[in-house]
């Protein structure tokens, strides 16, 4: 028999993961945020792109990792990346990775400011017959849970993180919100929450292409933790996860020259609540998960609508078309972190009185650039933490200045982010 508490705490999982508030007019929330500090810390900027060597198509999500240093950053959906790398070390090497691709070492002397390219290479050897010596995609997930302890980070750890959140009504952003966040990491092994506080923010958003609702979105920064599944493993994954989800293997690959199991996982057609099926991407050697890419199961889309609309026009039904989450861990000398996290959901509002519906698309993602370990005496004040309940500002000052993020690595803007800040920048000098 399949334990209610279970199916609760997945159900709270899902709530957890996003909040979405659709509200009749028009409302301003705000936070309290750092001043804008001036960075002084003297650093190169590069840029380019990464990509398949054969078909020459973007690689996006690859990670590149400033070689003795836990500085790193990430390529955007068309495969660019901007690398910011503090002087002190322009000597050193860079490692490019990307999953199902050979790793490639560059010198950072090497990289050209405004247009390196990296080709990466497939893996040729067959690695779908690589005999798998465990006795099934169950056991091998267990087996990831029990081994948590030792394969993840157990010390404090302070990150810098990069966030960007996007609203797009059809194909027109009309929300656009970045931030640096400073994440106060957590133990693996414990229940502490994870704290945040942020550095700097900026944010635009232009009702006039929202009509008569206001799209918002609660936890900003926290939805992209949330789906951190080694962290709040019990939410998603527990003792009673054989009665609620079927494992089976895919064909394996490899990251960063290792070999990696590939699971697929999905609810059992007995359960009825909507929950999460996917790909978990498992280090063969060690047990951890390196990678999860996943998807909320959206067949009754009635009652996925109750995990994510807070409160709504009473005239208006308003649905999942679309949700999607990605984790990405990070390794160094055996011990593995969180590193990248992405959601992207889509939303159509059927009015009652209109002949048209109306789809809204929110992105957001998270990347750690930097960390280093700490201790709970540097965790901030209560006042300056931001709090789950955050709706990211309104305030668009951040804008106006170019040089804002300074040495920060940030992830770079598609073509259409880069527009749609443009046409702020251009907004903010008129005004």
């Amino acid at each position: 028999m399949i334990k209610q508490g279970s199916i609760s705490a997945r159900t709270t999982f899902i709530n957890a993961i996003f909040l979405l508030l659709v509200i009749i007019g028009f409302q301003n929330y705000s936070y309290a945020t750092n001043s804008i500090l001036n960075d002084t810390i003297g650093f190169n900027e590069y840029r380019g792109s990464v990509i398949d060597s054969k078909t020459k198509k973007p690689l996006e999500y690859a990670t590149l990792l400033i070689n003795g240093t836990n500085i790193s950053t990430i390529t955007n959906t068309q495969g660019n990346f901007l690398l910011k790398v503090p002087k002190k070390y322009v000597n050193h090497k860079v490692t490019i990775s990307f999953l199902g691709y050979t790793s490639k070492v560059i010198n950072i002397s090497d990289f050209d400011k405004d247009n390196t390219i990296v080709r990466l290479e497939t893996y040729i050897e067959e690695l779908s017959e690589v005999k798998i010596n465990v006795k099934d995609a169950t056991s091998i997930v267990q087996e990831m849970l029990k081994r948590k302890g030792d394969n993840y980070v157990n010390d404090d750890l302070k990150m810098t993180s990069f966030y960007r959140e996007t609203i797009k009504k059809r194909r027109t952003y009309v929300s656009l919100s970045e931030a640096v966040v400073e994440i106060y990491k957590q133990p693996y092994t414990t229940d502490k929450s994870d704290v945040l506080k942020i550095y700097k923010a900026r944010k635009s958003t232009d009702y006039n292409k929202l009509d008569t609702v206001a799209f918002k979105l609660k936890g900003g920064p926290f939805n992209t933790l949330y789906i951190d599944i080694m962290k709040n493993t019990t939410m998603m994954f527990d003792e009673d996860m054989v009665d609620i989800y079927d494992f089976t293997f895919d064909n394996s690959t490899k990251i960063d020259n290792r070999l990696i199991h590939v699971v697929n996982f999905k609810q059992k057609k007995h359960i009825t609540d909507p929950l999460f099926y996917g790909k978990l991407y498992i280090d063969a050697q060690s047990l951890a998960l390196t990678n999860a890419k996943f998807y909320l199961n959206l067949e009754n889309k009635q009652k996925a609508s109750r995990f994510f609309i807070v409160k709504k026009p009473k005239d208006a039904d308003v649905l999942p078309i679309q949700a999607y989450y990605q984790v990405e861990y990070r390794e160094k000398e055996g011990k593995w972190v969180y590193g990248y996290s992405r959601v992207e959901l889509g939303f159509k509002i059927d009015w009652a009185k209109k002949w048209f519906n109306t789809f809204y698309y929110t992105t957001i993602e998270m990347a750690v650039t930097d960390w280093k370990k700490s201790d709970a005496s540097q965790l901030p004040k209560l006042k300056d933490r931001l709090r789950p309940s955050v709706i990211m500002s309104d305030n668009t000052s951040g804008f106006k200045d170019p040089e804002f993020w300074g040495a920060y690595n940030v992830i770079e803007p598609d073509k259409p982010i880069e527009s749609a800040i443009e046409k702020i920048q251009r907004q903010l000098k008129r005004n």
